[in-house]
């Protein structure tokens, strides 16, 4: 199901439909500020290790946004939609890098004075890369507090198929090359705070939104959170029936897994309509492809368990003006499912304010892609940099500019065990 980097061929034929905008729409519209019409005019120039830094300088996780970015940014902004079909921009972006690494072209990035300013980094997803690209490439020392054994977040979510876990790894290696970042695994911070007081000059809080929303209906503990399911989809590994609720991108990761995982049948439902749901094509060429079913319209009342197979109770549901409602004597019992996954919504932990602490990525403003919480991550550090220096930095980017804060006002993310 990965999105295929380009053959020789096709790199040849999508790059040279780019028309090479000189007002650049496609960087105005990639929420990290990246020039596909700079890396891909170096790319036909074959100058293959100029694209790739191209690429890297603006988005330091470039590969894993080029595996998975949604046609809502750049393709979505490209000039060539309105003549036949946007250039595959992504993909290029992410085959690009694949060459550069696999010829090991590109080059080791250039040493940075530093300027004495240690900063502490909670997270190491992609606000937690974004921010610690930034704030090394400014000579500040960086150290990165990781709760999981790995870096990556929420990105190790998203299934190996579409973003393999060597590409995360590839990323994160990039970040780590860019000066002094240390990462320090299986460490939770409980207050952020703290770390100022162990002698960090500012923390950005990056930690994502850990926890999964539930629904409040009878039974609903009996379902698999879609944060386990995707972390360990081998673990529940099932051959029968299997009903993911909810119709998000998060709930298509989900139900493709189980069908790649061997379900038999897999079953979304969806409180609204089919047209309602927020996904790209792609994603909903997914549900043709893996021949997944949704049962729009519908609400889960609640769920309950008899040995080892669970049943759903069910209504329909109906817009009463822009009111969605139960339709009155419409429950029925779904039974025969061996695994059920909650997949409706995630959350933060509660924030405070304090000096010196800025927060960052899906903490910040709610669930977002990877490109959109690179780009919070960047916009945070040069924020905490200009309130701890003085010196106000143009580089902000555009997208994520609306939901970033000023370091002096900022917030605390409390929430988690030391």
């Amino acid at each position: 199901m990965t999105q295929a980097y380009l053959t020789a061929a096709q790199m040849k034929a999508e790059t040279g439909r780019c028309l090479n905008c000189p007002d650049k729409p496609c960087m105005k519209a990639c929420p990290a500020n990246c020039s596909p019409a700079d890396f891909i005019a170096a790319y036909k120039a074959g100058n293959l290790t100029k694209a790739a830094e191209s690429i890297l300088k603006a988005n330091p996780l470039g590969q894993m946004c080029g595996l998975t970015c949604p046609d809502r940014f750049c393709m979505t902004a490209c000039s060539r939609r309105v003549l036949d079909a946007p250039v595959k921009i992504p993909a290029v972006q992410a085959t690009i890098l694949q060459k550069a690494r696999a010829s090991e072209n590109i080059g080791a990035p250039a040493p940075v004075e530093e300027n004495g300013l240690n900063i502490a980094i909670i997270g190491a997803g992609p606000a937690g890369a974004g921010a610690a690209a930034v704030l090394a490439r400014k000579g500040c020392s960086v150290t990165v507090f990781e709760a999981a054994d790995k870096t990556g977040g929420a990105a190790k979510l998203i299934p190996e198929s579409r973003l393999p876990r060597a590409v995360i790894d590839a990323d994160w290696d990039f970040v780590k090359s860019l000066g002094d970042i240390t990462v320090i695994f299986n460490h939770r911070i409980a207050n952020p705070v703290d770390l100022l007081k162990d002698g960090y000059a500012g923390v950005i809080v990056a930690v994502g939104e850990p926890h999964g929303v539930t629904m409040g209906i009878p039974g609903e503990d009996l379902a698999v959170s879609f944060m386990d399911y995707l972390n360990t989809p081998e673990k529940y590994a099932t051959t029968g029936n299997v009903a993911i609720l909810g119709g998000g991108a998060t709930a298509v990761d989900c139900a493709t897994t189980a069908r790649e995982s061997g379900a038999g049948n897999v079953e979304m439902f969806v409180r609204r309509r089919i047209c309602d749901m927020r996904l790209t094509d792609e994603e909903r060429g997914w549900l043709i492809t893996k021949q997944i079913d949704v049962t729009s319209m519908t609400r889960v009342e609640r769920i309950d368990r008899t040995g080892d197979s669970f049943t759903l109770t069910t209504c329909k549901t109906r817009f009463n003006g822009t009111k969605l409602e139960d339709i009155p004597e419409t429950s029925i019992k779904r039974p025969d499912f061996s695994l059920v996954v909650m997949a409706v919504g995630s959350r933060a932990d509660p924030k405070l304010q304090a000096e010196r602490v800025i927060y960052a990525g899906d903490c910040s403003h709610g669930g977002s892609t990877i490109v959109e919480a690179v780009a919070s991550g960047k916009n945070a550090a040069e924020e905490l940099l200009a309130g701890l220096t003085g010196e106000v930095s143009d580089a902000v980017c555009p997208v994520s500019r609306k939901v970033t804060v000023k370091a002096k006002s900022c917030a605390v993310l409390p929430g988690v065990e030391k």
